[in-house]
């Protein structure tokens, strides 16, 4: 399958979004950077791809917040990776985060799916 007809289905990712899904994959465990892109990208059912261009950013975004903290540590291939851990501060952050995208999903469902569609009179 061509590489265009490979990602044409992928969701771009809102901004702001990316943050609540780092947050909630290192609620799972520490990780490092890739394994944080192939978290989010087979628990979406490979809908979203996450690009380095995106993530290293948002990582050291949420980093400088104290959300969530690194150290190098030797990978089982004995090279330097740095792993990333959600902390105390981070996971409050991560309940307010889904709190808010749980509304927006209600909302929007309210407005998809109308029990009674409602129009302006």
């Amino acid at each position: 399958m061509p590489k265009t007809e490979r990602y044409q289905n992928r969701v771009e990712l809102l901004q702001g979004t990316l943050d609540l899904l780092v947050l909630q994959t290192l609620l799972w465990g520490p990780q490092h950077g890739y394994g944080i892109t192939q978290a989010i990208r087979m628990n979406s059912g490979e809908a979203l791809e996450v690009e380095t261009g995106s993530l290293y950013p948002a990582l050291h975004r949420l980093e400088k917040q104290k959300w969530i903290s690194s150290e190098w540590q030797l990978s089982g291939n004995k090279q330097r990776v740095k792993i990333y851990k959600l902390t105390a501060v981070g996971k409050k952050q991560l309940a307010s985060e889904r709190s808010r995208w749980e509304k927006l999903l209600e909302a929007m469902s309210g407005v998809l799916n109308p029990v009674t569609p409602r129009t302006p009179e």
